[in-house]
């Protein structure tokens, strides 16, 4: 029983995966992933690559992530699961490409300038 161990990124979310075979149970930092993200939209997310190669249910995945709100930390995941899966079979990756789960989505926050109210929002105009 093999475990492959990766890692996934977004934005600031950082998550660290550890998959081998088994009957689909993804553990998120010892929660079931029903109770840690409490939204369908976002198990979907998480759930992508596998529905992509048509191998839901057939792998365990226990993940840590941290960093980031559970949008991020979906995506994050989602990464990690996808470059796990093509650890484990090369053929896989065409497939995974094309959807573009193998890509690090490099948008991140823009940093707050001085004399701006957010990164780009300046303090409201008062003529007098």
């Amino acid at each position: 029983m093999e475990i492959t161990n990766t890692s996934g990124r977004r934005k600031t979310s950082v998550a660290r995966i550890y998959m081998q075979a088994g009957q689909g149970n993804i553990t998120i930092n010892d929660r079931e992933m029903k109770a840690y993200f409490g939204n369908e939209l976002l198990e979907n997310i998480v759930n992508q690559p596998f529905a992509t190669l048509e191998k839901l249910g057939q792998y365990d995945v226990k993940v840590n992530v941290r960093g980031g709100g559970i949008a991020s930390q979906a995506e994050a995941i989602r990464l990690a699961i996808s470059k796990a899966l093509v650890e484990e079979t090369a053929e896989s990756r065409p497939a995974l490409k094309k959807e573009g789960f193998l890509t690090r989505d490099p948008r991140m926050v823009e940093r707050k300038k001085f004399g701006r109210r957010k990164a780009r929002r300046s303090f409201q105009f008062s003529k007098r």
